[in-house]
């Protein structure tokens, strides 16, 4: 690396880019990963939906999106890309450079999308908007709606909480119609038995 004069983390950045670029750069990997922490412009219900996306289409269960899945995830999409076009989305979000996509990485093409740093013409815009609202199908009024509804989600600051609580509510009623339907049956039996 020619990064004498930087400073320390520069140069550590320069050498790093350097090395991606050579193709001598080693993975990375977090030692911990929380999609709820890490994305937080993300609701619980959009993480759980998305998780269940990826794991629809990740059809060898190794907790990676690879490029025929990635393939056949596009084409029943209704998106099919080219073999070169497939490599080249799993290269823009790759930062492990093992060529295939983990669940941190399908994340990863959602916040790009959001913050607009996605090409126009990359088969990842296409896949983020997939998931988008049509406002064509939808109208302005659905479209105005929507966004009305995210804003309030995004400012409210205990939405996590809200939803967990809500969880934890469902649960609890499901346990209750449980215990009852248990001492219904109970009573109707014994009333068999005698």
């Amino acid at each position: 690396c020619l990064t004498a004069s930087a400073g320390e983390e520069l140069s550590a950045k320069l050498c790093r880019r350097h090395d991606i670029n050579e193709g001598a750069a080693q993975p990375r990997r977090a030692a911990v990963f929380n999609p709820y922490t890490e994305f937080k412009e993300f609701s619980r219900r959009q993480i759980k939906d998305m998780e269940r996306m990826f794991r629809l289409y990740d059809s060898g269960r190794d907790g990676y999106i690879d490029l025929m899945e990635l393939k056949l995830m596009m084409e029943k999409l209704g998106a099919p890309q080219t073999h070169l076009g497939l490599k080249n989305m799993i290269k823009e979000v790759d930062e492990d450079f093992d060529g295939k996509l983990s669940f941190r990485e399908f994340l990863l093409i959602f916040h790009k999308a959001a913050a607009g740093e996605l090409e126009e013409d990359s088969g990842l815009l296409t896949l983020a908007k997939l998931s988008e609202i049509d406002v064509s199908i939808e109208g302005v009024k659905g479209a105005k709606n929507f966004f009305e509804a995210k804003a309030q989600a995004l400012s409210s600051a205990s939405k996590f909480e809200a939803e967990i609580k809500a969880e934890q509510d469902e649960r609890k009623r499901e346990e209750e119609e449980r215990k009852h339907r248990r001492a219904a049956f109970r009573e109707l039996k014994s009333a068999f038995t005698q």
